[in-house]
Formats: C-alpha cells, sequence, structure tokens
C-alpha cells in the first residue's frame, strides 16, 4: 500500500472537482460481486465507493437499498465475510473506499476489533448514520483515529447552522449532505438549491458531497453546482445487470460524466 488511508481520501479531495462517489451494498446481486463491482468502478472512472455493509433494520435507507441489503444477507454477507472479501483489496484498487452501516453490527463485531479491521484492508473511512454526535466524541472517536480512519457525518435540511459548525469541527475528510429529509432513493418535491447555497456561504473548513435523491446526470450536476460532488445510490443498483455487470457499471458512469 503506497498511501495511507488518510493520504488516499485527503488526495482525492484536494485533486478533483465533481466528485462521484458510488454506494452499493457488498455481497449484491451476487455474495461474490464485492470486489469485482469495485474493480469496474475503478475502471469505468467512479472518483470514490461508499460501500454498504447491509443490516436487518436500516432507518436511512428506502426500499431500493432495503430490497439490496436483505438480497445481500440472504446470500450470506456479513461484516467478517466481508472482511474476507477485502483482504488485498488494495493491491488493485486505488479509490478511496468507505464503509457505510449501523451501528449496532459493528458494536456486535467488536468496535476495537473492527477499526483494526478497517485499518488492515485499508479501508479510509466509516458513515454510520445511527451514530450520535455526542457518543462518538466519547466513546468512537479515539479509536478510529488510533486506525487512521475518518467520520463521515451526515447532515440535512433541518440540521441546523450551529450543529453544522460543530460537525464541521469533528470532521477529518467531508461532509456528507444529505439532499432532503428523507430516505435514500426518494424523490423530494422541494428543490434543494437554497439548502446547499445556504451551506455553501458557510464556508465551512470541510467539503461537502451531496447524497440521497442524485439519480442521473442532471441531479448530479446539479449537486456540483454547490458542493465537490454528488453520491449516488439507489439509482446504481437499480442499473446493475447481475449478469452483465462491466457494461452495466460502465454505461451507467458513462452517462453521468458525459
Amino acid at each position: 500500500m503506497t498511501e495511507t488511508v488518510t493520504q488516499r481520501l485527503q488526495a482525492c479531495l484536494r485533486e478533483k472537482e465533481n466528485i462521484l462517489s458510488i454506494y452499493f451494498t457488498a455481497g449484491y446481486p451476487a455474495l461474490e460481486d464485492t470486489r469485482p463491482i469495485l474493480r469496474h468502478l475503478q475502471k469505468a472512472g467512479a472518483d470514490m465507493v461508499e460501500l454498504g455493509m447491509p443490516y436487518s433494520d436500516p432507518l436511512a435507507d428506502g426500499p431500493t437499498i432495503q430490497e439490496c441489503g436483505s438480497q445481500a444477507i440472504a446470500n450470506g454477507m456479513g461484516i467478517a465475510k466481508l472482511f474476507t472479501q477485502l483482504e488485498g483489496f488494495r493491491s488493485e484498487i486505488d479509490l478511496p473506499v468507505i464503509l457505510m452501516g449501523y451501528f449496532n453490527p459493528i458494536v456486535q463485531y467488536g468496535l476495537e476489533a473492527f477499526c483494526a479491521a478497517c485499518q488492515r484492508v485499508g479501508i479510509d473511512g466509516l458513515i454510520i448514520p445511527d451514530l450520535p454526535l455526542d457518543y462518538y466524541q466519547s466513546h468512537v472517536k479515539a479509536v478510529m483515529e488510533a486506525a487512521g480512519l475518518s467520520m463521515i457525518f451526515l447532515i440535512s435540511p433541518s440540521t441546523s447552522e450551529e450543529r453544522i459548525a460543530e460537525i464541521d469541527a469533528e470532521s477529518s475528510s467531508f461532509i456528507y449532505a444529505v439532499s432532503s429529509n428523507s430516505t435514500t432513493g426518494h424523490q423530494s418535491k422541494h428543490s434543494a438549491s437554497d439548502y446547499l447555497k445556504r451551506l455553501k456561504a458557510m464556508n465551512l473548513k470541510h467539503p461537502h458531497l451531496v447524497g440521497f435523491n442524485i439519480r442521473n446526470k442532471a441531479s448530479f450536476d446539479a449537486a456540483c453546482a454547490h458542493a465537490q460532488g454528488g453520491i449516488i445510490g439507489s439509482a446504481f443498483l437499480k442499473a446493475l445487470e447481475p449478469n452483465n455487470l462491466k457494461e452495466s457499471i460502465h454505461t451507467f458512469i458513462q452517462n453521468i460524466r458525459s
């Protein structure tokens, strides 16, 4: 591994504009598709990957990601299996890779063991939607920092400026700006532009990427007009063709980039 975890993620954020981050669920469509999808995403031109750890009670996920998670669990995916799949993946994948999931399975696995495994295989950061900021500060921060992991916090249109400033102070890479007060994949009837303009005007120390409801070139470009990039999950999962992963992934990325 030629770069440390922090260097790899920071280099992406420092050097790239209009960052395209793709979320997909580990172990979906088939259990052993995790590594092939990572390879195809890198070759197709994605800038960053959020790798979802499926969970039986995904509060922030919409129907598509819930269904994919249920299928991945039925396929046999779990945290231990995921780390087995990721052993040695840094020999072929240079993209920043962030694990996204819920706190309960991490606690069951063991927080210290989980963070140590992330460091060993080369994970760059974590997104844990149900982890309260104060609990992170008191119980999780030291463990994550010791493992060289960046914690990515979520904010939404209802997050106060005071809270956003506190999150900015705790961040070490970027902030995940949820585009609306909804679950993933839900198409909001309301424009997020005012919210994103407000964020941009705050001149935060850390960049933000926009997620939720980013599904095509138009919505990706709109997100990039106010942020450093966009995150696409549900639309990507819908586009995956189990028997034609390479072509479906390349076509999807090209349609966003064109």
